[in-house]
């Protein structure tokens, strides 16, 4: 698209009727020939015969008459404006060979012709109104000498030059318009993507909340699954199996054996199931902070099972998210249960630590340890505390060695209470 396809394009819009530009090509050039005629009238006496004064007053009626059909034309049918643009050259032409005051006429072609011209005609009304002009600049057409010829010469490569360059510096500027207009329509594009995008996204992110909520139920089924598997079934196993043998042997101090085997298998499969049920819901942090309710359950544990644990808490206290504070509770009462189960420890430590970006919490004993590569992929329930991590972009590290205890490492980002949905 030219900028003379534009232009025409904006002065035929309906929407642009009120542009000061389609204003000034629509009443420039009456303004121009009303004061080109008054000029001319003054100077009548002194540079027209008779003759031509006639001539130029019947010249002046066509060009009056040639403005007010362009102004019917321009609102009935707006194409066609080339033909309009010559007749006027044509008779301005004419006009300025009777007087040159009327050249102000024709220098109206200067600032409209790449608005009403085909581009490959425009140079053409460049150069005629180039020529209508010098004339009147070199005294009048025809030149009377050869002294005026070459003035007038002079004067049409002048004026054509300078109309040239104006037209290529206002096509340059045109097309940095369009340049812009371009790139603004596209930003427009692109904001448009950008908000479908972002749209997408939301939905998107809102779904990926759904599937890590079931992930996390999925979890916790396999969690308790596991962990009545463990416990419980084994422990109501092991009550059956002694009270059976109760039932069948025949000395009264083996059967009270037995009964006072199953009545402790009971005890602790009761305890095992409390402790279950309590693992379905953070009661611990619901009204306290992760640093007190790991306080509460480490004392909680130390009583139970008899090993002395020590709480330590660095940086500065946050409160945090619910998700991040549930997965670091789970994790640290997981590495206990395993502390109580296999590692035979006299002291363990937990250490809560508070960073810039990130909280982490240690677990550590002086166990008997075991061999990490050896141990099988769902051992001591390292799977489900990577698990649990994974859900919050966190990571668990375990480090072991037979005989010198065992360190678990939990590290997630710190989001703070309120900041994720």
């Amino acid at each position: 698209m030219t900028a003379s396809t534009v232009i025409l394009e904006a002065m035929t819009a309906p929407t642009t009727t009120d542009d000061p530009w389609l204003r000034t090509y629509r009443w420039a050039p009456v303004g121009m020939l009303a004061t080109g005629t008054v000029l001319s009238v003054g100077t009548a006496t002194l540079l027209m015969s008779p003759a031509e004064r006639y001539t130029a007053a019947v010249l002046t009626a066509v060009a009056v008459g040639l403005e007010l059909w362009r102004g019917r034309r321009r609102r009935s049918m707006p194409e066609g404006d080339a033909v309009y643009y010559l007749l006027r050259s044509a008779l301005a032409f004419v006009l300025s060979w009777l007087n040159p005051f009327f050249a102000i006429y024709a220098a109206s072609g200067y600032f409209d012709a790449h608005a009403m011209l085909p581009d490959r005609w425009i140079r053409f009304g460049l150069i005629v109104t180039a020529v209508t002009v010098a004339g009147s600049q070199a005294g009048g057409l025809p030149p009377e000498d050869t002294t005026m010829w070459i003035a007038f010469g002079l004067l049409v490569v002048l004026n054509a030059s300078i109309s040239m360059l104006m037209m290529r510096l206002a096509e340059r500027d045109e097309q940095r318009s369009l340049e812009r207009l371009a790139a603004i329509t596209e930003l427009e594009r692109t904001n448009v993507r950008l908000e479908n995008a972002l749209s997408e996204n939301q939905a998107l992110h809102a779904q990926l909340l759904v599937h890590a909520r079931e992930a996390g139920i999925d979890d916790e089924r396999r969690r308790l699954a596991a962990e009545i598997h463990d416990t419980l079934a084994q422990g109501l196993a092991g009550i059956v199996t002694q009270l059976q043998a109760a039932q069948d042997t025949a000395d009264p101090e083996a059967a009270r054996r037995h009964v006072e085997r199953a009545t402790d298998l009971a005890r602790r499969s009761l305890g095992d199931a409390r402790r279950s049920v309590r693992n379905l819901a953070p009661e611990a942090l619901e009204h306290r902070t992760l640093d007190d309710a790991l306080a509460h359950e480490v004392e909680r544990w130390s009583a139970e099972h008899g090993i002395r644990v020590d709480l330590t808490v660095t940086g500065t206290t946050e409160p945090l998210h619910d998700d991040i504070g549930v997965t670091l509770f789970r994790i640290t009462q997981e590495a206990l249960a395993n502390v109580a189960k296999h590692s035979s420890a006299h002291r363990a430590g937990v250490t809560v630590s508070y960073m810039d970006d990130e909280v982490s919490v240690d677990i550590r004993d002086d166990g008997c340890g075991f061999d990490p590569c050896a141990t099988p992929g769902d051992g001591f329930g390292l799977r489900g505390m990577q698990s649990r991590a994974d859900r919050i972009a966190g990571v668990v590290d375990v480090e072991s060695e037979p005989g010198v205890g065992t360190a678990v490492s939990v590290r997630v980002p710190l989001i703070r209470a309120g900041r994720m949905s």
